[in-house]
């Protein structure tokens, strides 16, 4: 064994649960899986609208035509990049399904209030320049305009195997206020959780966007731009929201290392949640988030990508693979470097504001129909009922 690579603990993290995959590390939680709420019983309900994110061409989106379909319901696209309203219409009208379709290529202002949370990182090394966030709370401002109850966010590289588990996720939300499917295939992580995994640490997966039914006491709730905004949406001002896990999504695979830029853009993010889920795992709230714990999870964090880099080292093979794999693992680390408690602080503190903003942003558009919204919103769409 490599000299230079640290020992893992043999005992569990604080909330961690005992696994097949090896050893854990005493500086990370490898799972938060406890805190969901798992085979609770519902009778399925009808899924109002099925709302999937996309940037890429649209035969990624033929999975959740089919599964629209399926339920009856409203497929809502929000297109920007290699994705095409018109294109994604066109393949929904050969299905039969009825599709609300937006071209978000060039966002006016005004679709999302300028949040706090963007604000204080905009223009420096923190800032996420992805419309992943605007269009997960497009998504909810036209299912409030449009009055539904139960939808669900579908990626579109994620599949279904059992179209009827999305019956069963919104049949729990009279109880949840989000229930996620359970993801296989791929494991959908950060890139320091998948080095992790790969050099043989325990790591689980979380609820997220991939696959997420909500209900429309939810809508309020939004999803901030930085990484893990599903889990901030999840969370209220002291804790996790009553969340769910049911039936299986599988997440298509990715090269989480093809270069540098995404463990760099991921880190704050997933520090920041790490950091807050750390604290549930223990039983405390949110409000203990103080620049002392900050100051702790920091060195902490350091030392977990410390010691998955020296496992890397030590347990995978030479080659281009390795390389490239250590080398994100390094960009993580030297942004993590630039993080200080007092930027953690700030962060929740806007982030907590925003939430306020929000709800009144929500409450505004209310009585508005889905077409008046993204006329007055300024947006190219289609709207199609069903054939």
């Amino acid at each position: 064994m490599n000299a230079a690579a640290p020992a893992l603990a043999g005992t569990p993290a604080p909330g961690g649960r005992p696994g097949p995959r090896g050893p854990r590390s005493a500086n990370h939680h490898g799972s938060h899986r406890h805190l969901l709420t798992r085979d609770a019983f519902a009778v399925p309900a009808a899924v109002d609208a099925i709302i999937v994110p996309t940037a890429r061409p649209t035969a990624y989106l033929e999975h959740v035509v089919t599964l629209a379909a399926h339920h009856g319901c409203t497929l809502v696209v929000l297109c920007s990049r290699h994705a095409s309203a018109d294109a994604a219409t066109a393949l929904a009208e050969r299905a039969g399904v009825e599709i609300v379709a937006v071209d978000l290529a060039v966002a006016p202002a005004g679709v999302v209030p300028d949040f706090r949370t963007t604000a204080m990182l905009r223009g420096g090394r923190f800032d996420r320049r992805t419309d992943t966030s605007l269009k997960r709370n497009l998504g909810l401002l036209l299912a409030t305009a449009a009055g539904w109850e139960r939808v669900v966010y579908v990626d579109d590289d994620v599949v279904i195997p059992n179209p009827d588990d999305l019956g069963t996720a919104v049949g729990l939300l009279d109880t949840f206020t989000g229930v996620g499917l359970s993801v296989g295939g791929y494991p959908d992580n950060s890139v320091v959780c998948h080095a992790y995994r790969e050099a043989g640490g325990d790591q689980d997966t979380f609820i997220g966007t991939g696959a997420l039914a909500i209900g429309r006491e939810s809508f309020t709730s939004f999803f901030p731009n930085i990484y893990n905004e599903d889990w901030f949406f999840l969370l209220n001002d002291t804790g996790l929201s009553p969340s769910a896990v049911t039936g299986l999504a599988l997440q298509k695979p990715y090269d989480p290392y093809r270069d540098t830029t995404r463990a760099r853009t991921e880190e704050l993010g997933d520090c920041l949640a790490e950091g807050l889920f750390g604290l549930l795992d223990t039983g405390r709230g949110l409000t203990e988030a103080t620049a002392g714990y900050w100051r702790w999870f920091l060195g902490q964090r350091r030392r977990f990508i410390d010691e998955v880099i020296a496992l890397v080292e030590d347990t995978q093979p030479d080659g281009a693979a390795k390389g490239r794999m250590i080398a994100a693992l390094k960009a993580a680390r030297g942004r993590n470097r630039l993080i200080e408690p007092r930027l953690c602080v700030d962060y929740l503190t806007a982030w907590r504001a925003d939430r306020e903003v929000w709800r009144d942003h929500v409450e505004a558009t209310r009585g508005r129909s889905v077409p008046k919204l993204l006329a007055d919103l300024g947006l190219p769409h289609h709207c199609r009922p069903r054939a």
